[in-house]
């Protein structure tokens, strides 16, 4: 829509995920994840991580190259809130829907914030309390202003062009040791309170 047809002509508009696998990140790496703790490897215990192809973006393609990046960036973050608030939607519906409902879609949060244990529940409770946490994880992780991160571009279409060149010979490897340990610590600081305040609209419905 705002001129960059580049992921339309490449076959990446598309709900079929086997078009943005990517090799390493979405096959490979999760891999060496779950199985190599079989063979005495182990990687990343306890988390799974791993990724799709980035959507490739041409922003000279665009009609005003600055503003149409951010909103280009902005698209995934936003994606995620959105998928966050339908989830939210939900269990509100399922609040008032179920019997003893309250209770029932309070329970995952009672477990995450460590204030309970869960028990038996409704299977799209627990489908509605994922989706908020692994998109409210990805929109703060996103939008962290390290490259080659969503928020990077943003920050970058902020800088004065003396700082861009700075900015743009930051190494990969320091942009990996940056979303370890300080995306981590930003993460810690942000994921708690924001699943605490659903908690607390959860509690009033």
């Amino acid at each position: 829509m705002l001129g960059d047809q580049t992921a339309r002509l490449e076959g990446r508009i598309t709900l079929n995920p086997m078009y943005h696998v990517d090799p390493v990140g979405t096959l490979l790496f999760p891999a060496l994840i779950i199985f190599g703790p079989f063979v005495g490897f182990s990687f990343f215990s306890g988390y799974l991580v791993g990724w799709a192809k980035p959507t490739p973006v041409i922003t000279r393609n665009f009609k005003k190259i600055v503003r149409d990046d951010n909103l280009v960036t902005l698209a995934g973050p936003a994606s995620n809130l959105l998928i966050v608030l339908i989830a939210f939607v939900v269990l509100v519906i399922l609040g008032f829907t179920l019997p003893d409902g309250q209770k029932l879609v309070q329970m995952p949060f009672y477990f995450y914030l460590g204030m309970g244990v869960v028990t038996a529940t409704h299977p799209l409770i627990l489908v509605c309390f994922l989706a908020i946490l692994i998109n409210i994880m990805l929109s703060i992780f996103n939008l962290l202003p390290i490259p080659p991160l969503d928020g990077s571009r943003i920050l970058r279409n902020l800088l004065p062009y003396n700082a861009v060149q700075v900015y743009d010979r930051i190494p990969i490897w320091a942009s990996y040791l940056f979303m370890i340990f300080v995306g981590g610590f930003i993460m810690s600081l942000l994921l708690h309170p924001a699943l605490e305040l659903i908690y607390a609209a959860l509690i009033h419905i």
